[in-house]
């Protein structure tokens, strides 16, 4: 399976085609626009990936490339505002994470490439228009694995063999992830006699600890967050709440974390391959 390091290594890849462009027409100066969800602290590995890349294909920043970093610090509301700014700055190409930054992005150009790491849906998200002719000015990655939601409870249920009772955590202001909790709700929790109570929707930040507190009422044996950069940028404070512990280090996490009673589920309990290696902490 492809790290997520070098799957970002990719993307710079992606990104170099239209400076290559610029370059070729006008011999000036190429511009990267970067749009990011969480923050620099979070993600200073995949960033270096992604300059590194750059690198390699010759395009060195405060050489003959600028890029210029935006950053929503985890806050969805303010990518609107920061997609209009690089737009300002006539970028060669702007570059993006996840679903709500892409949509801000194109909100705010038709005309600029728009490179995106990752789409959950792209095309039910209004992206693109099709996998095989995308159309306009996006291009990017997807990671198509609604039909794995099915594999992620199938595989708790695994560690937690009494599990009937788990609740999600969502965003559901991210369109791109709709098919992924529509199929864990529908077909998946049925199917493996499991109630997803409570669904705790978070689409700002101040929304994390109403719903942590609607969590812990209902006392759940599991709790599932939904993949989306929103959530990922404050990892840290749902891995505390989860865990009931301080979070040591850099954390890093995808999707489920299990309590057995007031023990909790850990990564080398059970290693799970879904469309990530690892659960609960482990970098994919």
């Amino acid at each position: 399976m492809m790290k997520r390091r070098e799957f970002i290594a990719l993307l710079g890849a992606a990104a170099a085609w239209p400076l290559a462009a610029r370059a070729q027409r006008t011999g000036k100066m190429s511009r990267i626009g970067y749009l990011g969800v969480s923050s620099p602290s979070l993600e200073p590995h995949y960033i270096e990936a992604f300059r590194q890349k750059l690198r390699d294909l010759g395009h060195i920043d405060g050489e003959n490339i600028t890029i210029e970093y935006r950053w929503a610090e985890g806050q969805d509301d303010r990518l609107p505002n920061l997609a209009t700014e690089l737009v300002h700055l006539k970028p060669d190409v702007i570059v993006t994470s996840g679903t709500p930054g892409t949509l801000a992005a194109m909100q705010a150009t038709r005309t600029i490439p728009i490179v995106m790491a990752s789409s959950a849906d792209p095309v039910n998200a209004g992206l693109v228009a099709s996998l095989a002719r995308p159309g306009g000015n996006v291009t990017g990655f997807t990671i198509r694995g609604a039909e794995l939601e099915g594999k992620r409870l199938e595989f708790l249920k695994q560690a937690i063999p009494e599990l009937s009772r788990v609740a999600v955590l969502w965003n559901p202001n991210n369109p791109a992830i709709v098919s992924y909790f529509e199929t864990m709700k529908n077909i998946a929790a049925p199917a493996l006699r499991i109630s997803l109570n409570p669904i705790a929707e978070v689409r700002r930040v101040d929304e994390l600890d109403n719903a942590f507190a609607v969590i812990a009422r209902a006392r759940p044996q599991a709790l599932v967050v939904f993949p989306d950069r929103f959530l990922l940028a404050h990892r840290r404070r749902i891995v505390e709440f989860a865990t009931g512990e301080p979070a040591a280090g850099d954390v890093r996490v995808q999707g489920v974390c299990g309590r057995r009673g007031t023990h909790v589920v850990r990564p080398e309990q059970y290693r799970i391959v879904s469309r990530r290696r690892d659960l609960c902490g482990q970098d994919p």
